[in-house]
């Protein structure tokens, strides 16, 4: 069940759906507060730093990182090929084709996952598909991924199995899968290109 505190959370999430839909841009709500609830829920927006090391290391090209932070914070430390599109900026038109596309899937994360989640519900509320959040944000992907803990010698085999994967993620990520600013000054994200979707013709007649 929902705690009061997320509940609490989510509501506060849902307001601000409508504070950052632009008047002339707002379109019928395409969720019902009642399901967007049961997926909060259960999780299904969620992606665990586990899943996403795993793409990452693959270079699954299906994925796109978006940090919703704000440029001062994105260029002090981002996951690497992230997209910066502040959260303020989310719904204008320069970034459209990244958040509303169904080619690409984006993860959306930030120092937790206020922003992010906040990015979400906007996203869903509008309709927009293929958008997700990092479970626990940055904080998460550093204390999981870069600096894991062992397990103990009592563990059980999947949480040790699990261990070997993270200490493996962390080392290919160089202990830091987290860029610093002067190491991203060769290779600053670009723009992936994306194809604008096609709109569809109304129906010619007919009831």
């Amino acid at each position: 069940m929902l705690t009061l505190k997320r509940l609490t959370f989510i509501l506060f999430g849902l307001g601000l759906v409508i504070a950052f839909v632009p008047e002339n841009t707002t379109k019928p709500y395409k969720l019902s507060a009642e399901n967007m609830l049961t997926e909060i829920q259960f999780g299904t927006e969620m992606v665990s730093p586990d899943e996403l090391a795993d793409w990452l290391i693959n270079k699954d090209p299906s994925i796109q990182l978006i940090d919703v932070r704000t440029p001062k914070d994105y260029n002090q430390f981002h996951l690497e090929n992230a997209l910066n599109i502040p959260i303020s900026q989310l719904l204008a038109e320069e970034w459209v084709d990244y958040v509303d596309q169904g080619i690409k899937m984006n993860i959306f994360y930030s120092n937790g996952t206020t922003l992010s989640h906040e990015a979400w519900m906007i996203t869903r509320q509008l309709g927009y598909e293929n958008n997700y959040v990092l479970q626990g944000g940055l904080n998460y992907w550093t204390e999981t991924i870069l600096n894991p803990t062992a397990p103990s010698l009592f563990s059980a085999d999947d949480e040790i199995a699990k261990y070997e994967f993270r200490k493996g993620a962390s080392q290919y990520f160089g202990g830091g899968g987290v860029k610093s600013s002067a190491s991203q000054a060769k290779s600053k994200a670009s723009k992936p290109k994306i194809k604008r979707k096609k709109k569809k013709k109304a129906p010619q007649g007919g009831c």
